[in-house]
């Protein structure tokens, strides 16, 4: 099978599955690689510049639902893709559509982050407990997790909660990147018939993949709680399209 996979798509199907293996088996021994390779918002206290990439490579370690979705997609619309475009292309496309993701999804989180230390300074919060920095009183809260403070006001414990909760998230997975693959697919080819499993029933690329893509959007937006990056989706699609949309535009073709 892997032999009629081209390169790129094959040699990324590899390193996901390869490095989720590699990750189980180091946290049956008591080292977790998917905290330490997982991507952190810019101005959390657990970002490294590594994370950037790694977090593309890296899945959910509750099961293999998360991985296999990705890696399946991967296979079917990346493929398809990189025959196309060749190797080189999809190369550069691929990574981007990660990356778009991995920004937008900072963008969001960054901001929030920045207005929740702001709160924190604004009270005299520092002053009340006797912390001479915020990076002393930033290293408390996160080794606790009752925050560990007396006397905190009560208007600013949600303030603490949410500043402590985001600086721990994180973002794993192929998503973002398999949903420019998905973008760029769906704009190429809107009306290729697809078949969902277990429903035999052909539907047009432009309504199943758009769809999906549309439902994502909404989740971004109204949908919280759910330990899904949905922005971070909606981010690589974005890219996606805007890629797919400038190459066909630049090369004067659409014999697609």
């Amino acid at each position: 099978m892997l032999n009629n996979i081209p390169p790129v798509t094959k040699n990324l199907l590899i390193i996901n599955v390869m490095l989720f293996i590699v990750s189980m088996f180091m946290l049956s021994n008591g080292i977790d690689l998917f905290e330490l390779l997982s991507g952190r918002y810019l101005n959390s206290i657990y970002f490294e510049p590594y994370q950037v990439v790694t977090h593309m490579f890296m899945h959910s370690k509750a099961g293999l639902g998360h991985i296999f979705f990705n890696m399946f997609a991967l296979v079917i619309f990346g493929a398809h893709l990189e025959r196309i475009w060749g190797a080189k292309r999809f190369f550069i496309f691929y990574f981007s559509c990660g990356l778009g993701a991995f920004l937008l999804y900072n963008g969001i989180g960054v901001f929030q982050l920045y207005q929740l230390k702001n709160e924190i300074l604004s009270s005299n919060l520092l002053q009340l407990h006797g912390f001479n920095n915020f990076a002393e009183f930033h290293a408390r809260i996160m080794e606790n997790t009752d925050l560990g403070l007396a006397y905190t006001p009560e208007f600013l414990g949600s303030t603490l909660s949410s500043y402590q909760e985001l600086n721990s998230s994180s973002i794993v997975g192929a998503s973002g990147a398999i949903f420019g693959l998905l973008a760029g697919f769906v704009i190429l080819f809107p009306n290729t018939e697809m078949n969902l499993l277990f429903i035999p029933i052909p539907i047009k690329a432009k309504y199943l993949i758009g769809g999906y893509i549309a439902y994502e959007v909404y989740n971004s937006i109204y949908t919280s709680g759910d330990h899904i990056a949905h922005i971070a989706h909606v981010g690589g699609a974005i890219v996606g399209a805007a890629f797919v949309l400038f190459w066909r535009k630049r090369d004067g073709t659409n014999f697609y």
